[in-house]
């Protein structure tokens, strides 16, 4: 994953939101294209009210960019505003009454705008004075595209490459190269390209905004397509279609990858093969297993075998090395399809079962009672392991989905 907010409130799999930024990325334009998605313009106004900025106010007016029909979204507000650092900004934003997700997003976009120039101009983030980026128009564009995200319940948020700019852009402390150093220092980690156009194709706001919800970037994800919409920027390039491209769909279960380990052994004393498993499960394997096989000069012996992620491949494959008699393991990569999983708890006669519960698309198709579990309750209440595993299946089948 190349940078982008792998932590961030977007990252549940589900309902996806790919940024395709074809004529680069501003904040007008990523909130113009997830309104032209369907995102509700109304509920987005209604959440701006709670900003307290004087005379903020968004509007949306349709344009057309190489024939392509899209929305241009415009924020206004009145002409005398505060001068506003990232400290008031912050606080209007807790004070503003926003949707959770949507206020995260939103502080963590000007979190970044803040040290991305205090990086530049060499202050403290604390004492950047917002000038463009701290103007009524970004905060309206950036805390309206964190509610237009949550109006329509995007849970992870992929970008394609950017496009670079070339020329010169002015701004408060002078003539400014582009792409503006601010952007370059937001996108770090993020694919970019350069391009033949002297115009600014990203503006800070755009990659704040990107660099906030992104978890990865990239080509178009497997997914069920549910909308498109197009945000235009205010210019008509001749080069490209001036426009963002908000593309919503359901995400395609993806394959996790993870490292196949195994040994053959046929010199090992099989008292001392579940010390082996057992040192691999504390390595961190998933799974671990043994197959009989023939050797050679038909000699019985066995494979075992281990499942783990890439970052404890490493790991189990010294823990097999040091705990059995081989001189040398093998690792196969393969992709794993899962199903989303959690857990909770039931009782059976007053003891806690665990309960391993399975879900795919949302609905739950597995569930099973920890087997650990059954059998301490079943030491305790003088029954049998199949009896208590059944009642605590037939609870769990009780617990409301």
């Amino acid at each position: 994953m190349p940078s982008g907010n792998p932590s961030g409130p977007w990252r549940a799999r589900g309902r996806l939101l790919y940024i395709d930024c074809i004529g680069g990325v501003a904040g007008d334009m990523l909130l113009g294209a997830l309104l032209d998605a369907g995102a509700d313009v109304d509920a987005v106004r209604r959440g701006l009210e709670g900003l307290g900025v004087d005379g903020l106010e968004l509007e949306t007016e349709p344009a057309v960019r190489h024939g392509i029909a899209a929305t241009r979204a415009i924020v206004r507000g009145a002409d005398e505003q505060p001068h506003r650092h990232w400290s008031s900004i912050r606080a209007q934003i807790d004070a503003a009454g926003l949707p959770e997700r949507a206020r995260v997003v939103a502080q963590e976009a000007f979190r970044r705008l803040a040290h991305a120039e205090g990086r530049i101009h060499g202050i403290d983030p604390e004492q950047v004075h917002f000038h463009e980026v701290g103007a009524v128009d970004a905060i309206g564009e950036v805390c309206g595209v964190a509610l237009a995200l949550d109006d329509l319940r995007i849970e992870r948020v992929v970008c394609s490459p950017l496009p670079a700019g070339r020329g010169f852009v002015n701004a408060a402390h002078g003539r400014l190269p582009l792409p503006a150093p601010a952007t370059l220092t937001l996108l770090e980690g993020a694919p970019v390209y350069g391009v033949e156009i002297e115009l600014e194709l990203v503006t800070p706001t755009g990659a704040a905004l990107v660099a906030a919800v992104a978890e990865e970037y990239g080509p178009i994800p497997r997914m069920t397509l549910a909308a498109t919409g197009y945000g235009a920027g205010t210019r008509d390039l001749e080069a490209v279609p001036n426009v963002v491209r908000a593309i919503v769909g359901v995400e395609a279960r993806r394959a996790a990858p993870v490292s196949l380990i195994e040994a053959n052994l046929d010199d090992l004393l099989p008292e001392l093969a579940p010390d082996a498993a057992a040192a691999c499960f504390a390595a961190g394997a998933l799974d671990v297993w043994t197959v009989p096989v023939q050797m050679k000069r038909g000699r019985p012996g066995f494979v075992m075998s281990a499942l783990a992620r890439p970052e404890d491949e490493h790991a189990v494959a010294e823990a097999m090395l040091r705990e059995t008699s081989t001189l040398g393991v093998r690792v196969a990569h393969y992709d794993r399809i899962e199903l989303d999983r959690e857990s909770h708890t039931v009782e059976v006669e007053g003891e806690p079962i665990r309960i391993k519960v399975g879900r795919l698309g949302g609905k739950i198709v597995n569930l099973a009672p920890e087997h650990a579990d059954c059998e301490r309750a079943a030491r305790i209440l003088g029954e049998p392991v199949k009896t208590v595993w059944a009642r605590a299946l037939a609870a769990a089948h009780e617990v409301p989905a």
